[in-house]
C-alpha cells in the first residue's frame, strides 16, 4: 500500500514539473520571440484581434469569455479531471509569463527576420504546449478547444490546432498584411507538429 501510494505521488510530481517546464518553455518564447517580433497567433489570441479590428471589442472583455467556452467545451468532452490541470497550465503559464516581464528581454529583437522568428516562435511554442498538453493540462482555450476537437472527431492533434489556426488566420487576411500572415502560418504548422510529436510519445490524443 505504501508503495502504490508512494509512485502515486512520484508520478504526481513528475507531472507538475512536466508541465511548469512546458509553461516556462512557451512564456519564454511568447515574451522574448513573439511580443518582440509582433508574430501574428491563430485560436483564441487571434480571434481576440480580429474582433478588435471589426467590432472594437476589447481583448480584455473576449478572451476570457472565448476561454471559458473553450474550457467549457473541454469539460463536457474530456471530462471533469481535465479541468483542474488545465487551470494549472494556464496559471503556470501566466506567473512564468509575468516573471519574465519583470527580468525584460533576454533574446536579441527579430523583427527584422520574420521567418527566423517564425521558426523559433513555433518551436518554443511546440515544446511548451506540448509538455502541457502532454501532462494532461492546457495553457488556454486554444488547447482545450483542439483536445476536444481532437477526441471529438477523432483525429491528429496536429490537425484540430491546424484547423482552429487556420480558420483564425484566413480570416485575419482581411486586415493583416499577407507576408505577416505567411510567417504566422509557418509558426503555428511547426507548432502544431511539435505538439501532436509530444502528445503522442505518451498516446494522448
Amino acid at each position: 500500500m505504501e508503495l502504490l501510494k508512494s509512485g502515486r505521488q512520484a508520478a504526481f510530481v513528475r507531472r507538475i514539473l512536466l508541465l511548469s517546464c512546458g509553461a516556462a518553455i512557451l512564456a519564454f518564447g511568447l515574451f522574448n520571440i513573439h511580443s518582440q517580433s509582433h508574430i501574428t497567433e491563430g485560436g483564441v489570441l487571434g480571434m481576440t484581434l480580429l474582433l478588435q479590428h471589426w467590432l472594437h471589442l476589447s481583448p480584455g472583455v473576449t478572451a476570457p469569455v472565448l476561454d471559458i467556452a473553450c474550457y467549457l467545451l473541454g469539460l463536457r468532452v474530456l471530462g471533469a479531471g481535465f479541468l483542474g490541470w488545465a487551470l494549472a497550465g494556464s496559471a503556470a503559464f501566466s506567473a512564468f509569463y509575468n516573471l519574465y516581464e519583470r527580468f525584460g528581454y533576454v533574446l536579441p529583437d527579430l523583427g527584422g527576420r520574420p521567418l527566423l522568428a517564425a521558426v523559433l516562435g513555433g518551436l518554443f511554442v511546440g515544446l511548451g504546449v506540448g509538455m502541457i498538453v502532454r501532462a494532461g493540462g492546457a495553457s488556454g482555450g486554444d488547447d482545450a478547444l483542439a483536445l476536444a476537437i481532437a477526441k471529438a472527431v477523432k483525429c491528429p492533434l496536429s490537425r484540430a490546432y491546424l484547423a482552429t489556426d487556420l480558420t483564425v488566420l484566413l480570416l485575419s487576411v482581411s486586415y493583416i498584411p499577407l507576408r505577416k500572415i505567411a510567417c504566422s502560418l509557418v509558426t503555428v504548422t511547426i507548432s502544431s507538429f511539435c505538439i501532436d510529436w509530444l502528445s503522442r510519445r505518451t498516446g494522448k490524443q
